[in-house]
């Protein structure tokens, strides 16, 4: 039987590395992608700077930040197009192209940048999806009223959300699955734990195969202000929106993902009192973490703008983090970030499914 549908992750997501040259007199292009990319987000290594996602559905160089509440900036004369290959940098951003510094960039393809009206909700929404990879990219004006359904493009049920307001400043609400409430969602621009009984998100109703429901929360659904939404269900092989718990030891939990992870994205879902600073959005990728033990040296964090490795007490860390393997991934530490007692939550890419669509074992081959 086949397991997957995709035995090239890298045709829908890939990171990418460079080095920013300062030129602030002609076009850059960063290329390397393998793909158009649809959804860009970079960040900065080596310097403290924003976290700058763009994405095809907004418009080129309509800028958010996850470590901040900021309304959506206007980079259109640094971020300048979507290539077939990467994307285009002008005039010396320092957070995006500054001289001699280090940049990752996390590259999602949707559909090209071709959008389409949905109309299945109360609300038409503009969607661009792939189906295929089980991502799609969600536009839309609120109407402020709860209970108000928006069309997200996808053949089933999204296991990940993540909504920004855009006209206005307002944090960044996620729903996970494995929350198991439909009223509970946490903000990736922090690191406070899930809150469970707030029905303003999302109207403590679950997503079906076709709609979201919101509420009417100022960070979902205010009337007149535009949205937008990123939206992930599960491809085996591809794709992992799950939750583990945490044994407070360095021999830690193993989570099975069913394929090697090119990208992680971990948090704690629970109160670290006065730690809670700790209990933040770990990102590790296959692109600067090439050999296992993956250490928090390599770790950056979607709720902050700290360089990389820096927990939140100005220092790197080289606390070991996690290993990455052939089928799923080994926490190597009881840190707060990854292995403390409790649960945390993650989303993952592959950079090959463990066993292909012909039903061989990837690494046997």
């Amino acid at each position: 039987m086949a397991y997957t549908t995709i035995d090239d992750p890298s045709e829908f997501f890939n990171t990418i590395l460079y080095t920013g040259d300062g030129n602030a007199s002609g076009a850059r292009s960063i290329t390397g992608v393998g793909f158009k990319p649809d959804w860009v987000w970079i960040k900065e290594r080596d310097n403290t700077a924003y976290h700058n996602l763009f994405d095809s559905n907004r418009g080129v160089g309509k800028v958010l930040h996850t470590n901040a509440t900021d309304a959506e900036g206007d980079y259109t004369s640094y971020f300048t197009a979507f290539g077939s290959d990467g994307f285009t940098l002008e005039n010396n951003p320092g957070s995006l192209n500054g001289n001699t510094d280090t940049y990752v960039a996390w590259n999602w393809k949707a559909n090209g940048g071709t959008t389409s009206s949905n109309s299945n909700g109360d609300i038409t929404s503009t969607v661009q999806t792939n189906t295929t990879a089980g991502f799609s990219i969600v536009t839309y004006t609120g109407n402020g009223t709860s209970g108000a359904t928006i069309g997200h493009g996808l053949n089933s049920a999204p296991e990940w959300t993540i909504i920004k307001r855009r006209s206005d400043t307002e944090a960044w609400p996620v729903w996970h699955t494995s929350f198991g409430s439909a009223q509970s969602n946490v903000r990736l621009n922090g690191t406070d734990a899930v809150d469970t009984s707030s029905s303003a998100m999302f109207n403590n109703t679950f997503p079906t195969s076709s709609l979201i429901t919101l509420g009417n929360g100022n960070f979902v659904n205010t009337n007149t202000e535009t949205y937008v939404a990123y939206c992930f269900s599960e491809v085996k092989g591809y794709s992992k929106f799950g939750s583990y718990t945490g044994n407070s030891n360095a021999d830690g939990t193993f989570v099975y993902t069913g394929f090697k992870p090119a990208w992680i994205m971990i948090k704690h879902t629970g109160s670290f009192g006065g730690d809670q600073q700790y209990a933040t959005w770990g990102i590790w990728d296959n692109k600067r973490a090439t050999s296992n033990v993956v250490t928090q040296a390599t770790m950056l964090t979607a709720n902050t703008n700290y360089q990389e490795g820096n927990r939140g007490n100005n220092s790197s860390s080289t606390l070991d983090a996690l290993d990455m393997l052939s089928n799923g991934f080994k926490i190597r530490n009881s840190s707060y970030e990854v292995g403390q007692s409790g649960t945390y939550i993650y989303m993952a890419f592959a950079e090959h499914p463990f066993v292909s669509s012909k039903g061989v074992p990837v690494t046997a081959r």
